[in-house]
C-alpha cells in the first residue's frame, strides 16, 4: 500500500489547515498568516504552499471558493480557500498528538516552560 500523504501531516500542511480555521484566505494570505502565527520559523514558498494546497484539495481537507476581485489589487481575482469540517476534525486530531508529545517531553524533563 502506497504511503498517504497526509500521514503523518506534514509541518507545512497543519500550519495552513491553522492558518484557515480562522477565516477564509487566498495564497498571498495563507502565506503571511503561517509566518506570522509561526513568529517567522516557517516561511511557505509558492512551491511548497500551492503543493500542499493542491493535496489538502484533493484530501478534501479544505475547500476552493468563487475567485473573487480583490480591492487591494485593482479588481484582479484571487482563489480563497476555507477549511472544511474533515479539515478541523484533522487539524484538532494533530493539535491533540502534538499536545502529547509535549506532555511526554515534560514528562521526560526534556522540555520545561509554558509552552502549553
Amino acid at each position: 500500500m502506497p504511503k498517504q500523504k497526509l500521514n503523518p501531516l506534514p509541518s507545512a500542511a497543519f500550519q495552513i489547515l491553522l492558518a484557515l480555521a480562522g477565516e477564509e484566505l487566498h495564497g498571498y494570505g495563507i502565506m503571511r498568516q503561517v509566518a506570522e502565527q509561526t513568529d517567522g520559523r516557517m516561511r511557505l514558498g509558492p512551491g511548497t504552499l500551492y503543493s500542499s494546497i493542491r493535496t489538502l484539495l484533493e484530501a478534501r481537507l479544505i475547500q476552493e471558493n468563487e475567485p473573487r476581485e480583490d480591492a487591494k489589487l485593482g479588481g484582479e481575482r484571487r482563489r480563497y480557500y476555507r477549511l472544511t469540517s474533515a479539515g478541523r476534525k484533522l487539524a484538532r486530531s494533530e493539535a491533540e498528538r502534538l499536545a502529547d508529545l509535549l506532555r511526554v517531553a515534560r514528562a521526560k524533563k526534556i522540555l520545561r516552560g509554558q509552552y502549553v
